[in-house]
């Protein structure tokens, strides 16, 4: 399996955004982030990266964005989406595994 770097990278930053986080104990009255808001977050800034990459590539037709420029924002939408096809696809297959086993 193939790893490219700009791939490699953003996923490293994404992880690194993570860490930066400083995880809360859910005490009274207070709620903690579940996996919910954590699938939410991830979803809008992965909307959020693929708007950025169509906002540039618009730029660009406008001539006022540098095409270096566009393929960084398009390879980055790119990666996003195929994160989240790739998210996706293992969701499914845990949920059929799980529809799959006997009770």
């Amino acid at each position: 399996m193939a790893v490219l770097p700009a791939a490699a990278a953003a996923a490293y930053q994404s992880i690194a955004k993570m860490g930066t986080a400083t995880p809360s104990i859910a005490g009274a009255g207070e709620a903690a982030g579940g996996f919910g808001d954590f699938l939410s977050d991830a979803l809008k800034d992965a909307v959020s990266t693929i708007k950025q990459g169509e906002k540039t590539a618009g730029a660009h037709l406008a001539g006022k964005a540098d095409i270096v420029d566009v393929v960084n924002a398009v390879n980055q939408a790119e990666i996003t989406l195929d994160t989240v096809v790739a998210v996706r696809d293992k969701v499914v297959a845990a949920y059929q595994t799980i529809m799959n086993m006997p009770i």
